[in-house]
């Protein structure tokens, strides 16, 4: 059951120091999953918190929350793009910090139900919100050409022109109706191979960022993330790729040094710096919180501090 499932925030003591926590401010979680930051959040400081899943599912660990910070938290249904809107509707036009924890959530990967993992044999989902296409329609009516370069553009895979070549003739076979099938079909399609992660995850992982928007969504939530802060305000990005790793990097730099990098992001006006980064390399697990939380193993945090001029990208939504 959702209710049983067992979540470890992945380096939860270093992204909160980070947040740099003070009493009577407003901070924000945008990727609240099972509420592991916002209660440590909350249990640290006499402050308030914002929290953002598209997840449905996430609500109910919300309203549990909610039971004992009535006066504290507020929760927002939907995407962590709309950032600058849910704080609107909340009167909030600052905010003192915001920590991303990006990826999927503990519900989304042990629940096979959801059709994330290649582990548990079950639907092939994938849909974050529940609501559009699933992967099993998209798999299902995707040309070949198109799917392998979503697989090696999204999933670093050296090998994306075979997989995406088995998936299309197994589906005039078979429809691929379950996350098992698909991921023995990626196995098929690789050559043997000693290697330290299964032989689907990257295809997976790509099928995945796809079909949600995530890179997009991503490099639009930091967008509104630095128009919220407030000066001195605190940004902690979790990534657990190097692609959102990258996204990360590269819009602190942005913010820095006002040179957009990104196809998404507008072309920046010459104006002064709006984040200052403090990680010059990103703060990795360690060896024991990799030990104790196996999927702790590939995260890296990133922090950034706002400056006292101006938001690169205009005013809060």
């Amino acid at each position: 059951m959702i209710n049983d499932i067992e979540h470890v925030p992945v380096l939860l003591n270093e992204a909160i120091d980070a947040l740099s926590l003070t009493k009577d401010e407003v901070y924000v979680d945008a990727t609240f999953g099972l509420g592991g930051y916002t209660k440590a959040i909350l249990n640290k400081q006499n402050c308030k918190v914002l929290a953002i899943d598209r997840d449905p599912q996430a609500k109910i660990f919300a309203n549990n929350l909610k039971k004992d910070f009535a006066d504290r938290f507020y929760f927002k249904s939907g995407n962590f793009s709309d950032l600058g809107k849910f704080l609107k509707e909340l009167k909030i036009y600052q905010v003192g910090g915001i920590v991303f924890d990006l990826g999927v959530s503990s519900p989304q990967l042990d629940v096979k139900e959801r059709g994330f993992s290649f582990k548990l044999d079950g639907p092939l989902d994938m849909r974050m919100s529940c609501e559009g296409p699933t992967a099993e329609e998209f798999l299902d009516k995707v040309e070949e050409v198109t799917l392998a370069d979503i697989i090696y553009e999204l999933g670093d895979e050296v090998f994306s022109k075979k997989i995406a070549k088995n998936i299309i003739h197994q589906r005039s076979i078979n429809k691929i109706k379950t996350t098992g099938q698909l991921a023995d079909i990626v196995r098929d399609a690789i050559p043997k191979k000693k290697s330290k992660i299964d032989l689907a995850t990257k295809t997976f992982q790509a099928i995945r960022i796809y079909l949600n928007d995530e890179i997009k969504e991503l490099e639009q939530g930091l967008i509104a993330a630095e128009k919220a802060l407030r000066p001195e305000g605190r940004l902690a990005v979790i990534s657990f790729h190097s692609i959102e790793d990258r996204i990360v990097k590269n819009f602190f730099h942005e913010c820095l040094q006002n040179k957009s990098l990104s196809r998404h992001i507008p072309e920046l006006p010459k104006k002064k710096p709006s984040l200052e980064i403090l990680t010059k390399k990103p703060i990795l697990p360690s060896v024991k919180e990799i030990n104790s939380n196996h999927r702790s193993r590939s995260a890296k945090l990133r922090i950034a501090k706002r400056t006292h001029f101006s938001s690169s990208f205009g005013e809060i939504a």
